[in-house]
Formats: C-alpha cells, sequence, structure tokens
C-alpha cells in the first residue's frame, strides 16, 4: 500500500513540476516578447524617414511572424483621399485603395488581424477585394493609432515551421501591438514629412535640404567620395505672373518642379529654394561629369516640354549652376557655402545670356577674389 501511494505521490510531484516548468517557459517567453517590442518600439521612434520607417516596419513584422514577405499600404500625406501600397516593387504600377471604401471601413471597423477569407464575409462582392487578394495575404493587419487607421499591412507567405501555418490568438495578440506602435511612428513621420514640404510643388523646404546637405558633406568626407548641388531659376519668371496672372505663375513652377523630380535618383533630394529658384542634391558618388549630365538633361526636359496654359503654349527655360564637393579640387564643410558656389555659378549662365548651365570652378573663384 506505502509503494503505491508513493508512486501516485510522485506523478502527481511529476505532474506538478511539468505544469511549473511549462509556466516558466510561457513567462519567460512573454517576457522575452515584451523586450522585443521594446526595442522595436526604439527602432520605430528613432526612423523618423517615411520610406526607411516602412521599410523597417516590413522586416520586423516579417521576422517576428516567419513570413516570406510584407506589404504596407499607407495614406496618402497630401490628398489624404488613398491609401498607397508604398512598399511595392513594382514601380511600374501604382496600388491603390480609397480611404472610404467597404473594404477600409471594415479594417477600420473591427480593429483586429483578419484573414482574407474573414475579410471577403466581412465586404461581401467588393470591387476592392482583388487588390489585396493579389498580394497573396496571410493576414491583413489595420495600422490603428487613436482610432486612427493610417495604414494596412499585408503579410504574405508564411515559413512552415510545421504542417500548421495559421496564425495563433497570441501571435495575432503580438502583431496587433507591433501594428500599434507601428502607426504611432507613421503618423510622427508623416507629420515630420508635411511639414518639411512645399504645399505646391511638392518638393522639400530649403531649411530641410540645408539639414540634407551637411549630413552628406559629412558623410562625403568620411567616404572621400563627390556630392554635387545644382540651382536652378526660371527665365524671365515674372513675364508669366504679369502676362497671364498668378496663377500661371503658379502653373509654371509645379511643371518645371514635376520635370525635376522625374529626372533624378530616389537617393537625391529636390527643394524648393524660394520664388522661382530651386536647388537640388546629387548623393555620392556624383561628380561634376555626372552632375553635368543630369543638369543639362533637366535643362533640356524644361525646354522641350509644352507648357499649355488655358490654351496659351509658353516658352519655359532654366539657368542652372553647379559645384560639386570634391577632397582635392573644392573641399567645402561648409552647406551654406556649398549652395552659395552653385549660386555663383547659375549667376555666369544668367549672365552669359541664360537657358545654360555653368559649373563652378575654385580656382578661377581664388584668382578672381585676388584680383
Amino acid at each position: 500500500m506505502t509503494a503505491k501511494k508513493t508512486t501516485k505521490t510522485d506523478k502527481k510531484s511529476q505532474i506538478a513540476s511539468k505544469d511549473s516548468k511549462d509556466k516558466t517557459i510561457e513567462f519567460e517567453k512573454r517576457i522575452y516578447d515584451l523586450e522585443q517590442l521594446l526595442d522595436i518600439a526604439k527602432s520605430f521612434c528613432q526612423n523618423l524617414e517615411i520610406n526607411n520607417l516602412l521599410e523597417s516596419i516590413v522586416y520586423i513584422c516579417m521576422a517576428q511572424m516567419h513570413t516570406l514577405g510584407a506589404e504596407i499600404f499607407v495614406r496618402d500625406l497630401l490628398t489624404n483621399d488613398f491609401f498607397y501600397l508604398e512598399t511595392s516593387k513594382d514601380t511600374n504600377r501604382e496600388i491603390t485603395l480609397p480611404v472610404n471604401c467597404d473594404i477600409t471601413n471594415k479594417l477600420a471597423e473591427v480593429q483586429m488581424p483578419i484573414t482574407l477569407d474573414e475579410l471577403k464575409k466581412l465586404a461581401k462582392n467588393s470591387k476592392y477585394i482583388s487588390v489585396l487578394e493579389s498580394l497573396s495575404p496571410t493576414l491583413i493587419v489595420p495600422l490603428v493609432s487613436d482610432t486612427h487607421m493610417n495604414g494596412i499591412l499585408v503579410l504574405q507567405e508564411r515559413i512552415a515551421l510545421d504542417e500548421d501555418t495559421s496564425y495563433t490568438n497570441y501571435e495575432k495578440q503580438q502583431i496587433m501591438m507591433i501594428a500599434s506602435l507601428a502607426s504611432v511612428a507613421i503618423s510622427n513621420a508623416a507629420l515630420l514629412e508635411k511639414s518639411s514640404i512645399d504645399s505646391m510643388t511638392h518638393l522639400k523646404l530649403k531649411y530641410y535640404f540645408f539639414n540634407k546637405l551637411s549630413s552628406a558633406i559629412d558623410k562625403a568626407i568620411l567616404t572621400k567620395e563627390p556630392i554635387s548641388v545644382l540651382m536652378f531659376d526660371i527665365d524671365h519668371f515674372k513675364i508669366f505672373n504679369d502676362t497671364y496672372g498668378h496663377d500661371c505663375g503658379d502653373f509654371v513652377l509645379i511643371g518645371v518642379a514635376d520635370i525635376i523630380k522625374n529626372n533624378m535618383r530616389d537617393s537625391d533630394i529636390a527643394s524648393r529654394y524660394g520664388g522661382e529658384e530651386f536647388t537640388v542634391l546629387l548623393n555620392m558618388p556624383t561628380g561634376r561629369d555626372s552632375a553635368m549630365l543630369v543638369a543639362e538633361r533637366i535643362r533640356a526636359a524644361i525646354e522641350s516640354h509644352d507648357f499649355i496654359y488655358n490654351g496659351n503654349h509658353l516658352h519655359v527655360t532654366i539657368s542652372i549652376g553647379v559645384s560639386t564637393f570634391d577632397l582635392e579640387r573644392n573641399f567645402v564643410e561648409s552647406p551654406v557655402e556649398f549652395v552659395k558656389q552653385a549660386d555663383k555659378a547659375l549667376y555666369i549662365s544668367k549672365e552669359s545670356g541664360r537657358n545654360k548651365v555653368s559649373f563652378y570652378e575654385p580656382v578661377e573663384d581664388l584668382e578672381d577674389i585676388d584680383e
């Protein structure tokens, strides 16, 4: 009898010990996940560049949820009318969802992760379901901040650790917490983005440009790579305002800004410097020859473009000045001085007949000073 009692006691003790171990493992996992969330929150808060932030969100969510891919829709910063698929690698097509449609309204209403099949049941016969379906989602997560949905996270194919690739309730809670952090970070980054953009031309503002130029110079000094600055001025701009009114002047400014943007790399930064003046930072490595080619391409594109305002064909040209940071020939540490150099070259273009590109030569400038 004693032996049997001992055996039963041992079994109960073993079960209790196993339960205790399981609870310990569970608590340790939760503590680890909370530490991960803290690191994720820090990462999001430190990243105020909207494009870099979105890329960070995608990779973190992929790692946390063991998926092979993820995409993010975010609200358009200027119109607020559409959710744009910002992370798509397909640059030839624009994928959007209206802010007010059955799909987005249902996601904003449920405020929780949902599968495509579940969303189909909630938004029956929606013509927009095919937009999400084309992304092959395994889970769709609304990015909600203070009851406001500013994005949609789409998790794609899961890595099969076992046969079951569905999401547990705990995983859904985790991704929703990450989504909440991401939504706050996107709101902050979007606010900064809006405050740094010229509302008319949608180019960056002057002060943002100088901030980025300062960082670019520091990096160029470390890497010993060249960077260049272009300064533009629309020729005889006052004529457009005086002849056709200020709306025409705005039309010309917007058109010139669009052409500038279309002839830049994603890594370059264009700004509206003031009035009818624009600046462009050509990030490294961009030496003199490359910078002159870009400037000439933009000049020629604007000259050949048919600006039609209220049936009137406008002949628009620009003058451009170019300066290049170079460790040996032009070691300029001050962003203000760097832009002044490009402005001096711009002055040469204007004085020699306009609709031209001129390059700032530091040696010649020094000789002029000596004289």
